[in-house]
């Protein structure tokens, strides 16, 4: 598959990118580089092959921190640093009339 200089304008209006008329040729070069490189990608035979989360193996499961019970009575620890703050809530300046 081959692109055009159009349709390097189209993808450019849809993704809202703001391209020049100098740089429509070098993006087309690069697009139609990473498009062979996927026909390529797409010519491997993967027969068998098992799909994997990670390139890198895992050797035990995801350890989980127990599901303890908490009180959750530590706002004021929260705010204390806080520049403005009032009944354990941040203060901040109105930004929206």
């Amino acid at each position: 598959m081959s692109v055009d200089e159009k349709t390097v304008k189209r993808v450019a209006h849809l993704a809202r990118i703001k391209v020049s008329e100098e740089d429509v040729p070098l993006l087309q070069k690069e697009l139609n580089g990473i498009l062979s490189f996927v026909e390529q990608l797409s010519s491997i035979d993967v027969e068998g092959v098992e799909p994997m989360a990670s390139g890198l193996p895992i050797f035990a499961e995801l350890r989980l921190r127990p599901d303890e019970v908490m009180t959750g009575d530590y706002a004021g620890d929260i705010t204390q640093n806080a520049p403005d703050q009032e009944d354990h809530y941040f203060r901040v300046p109105k930004v929206v009339e």
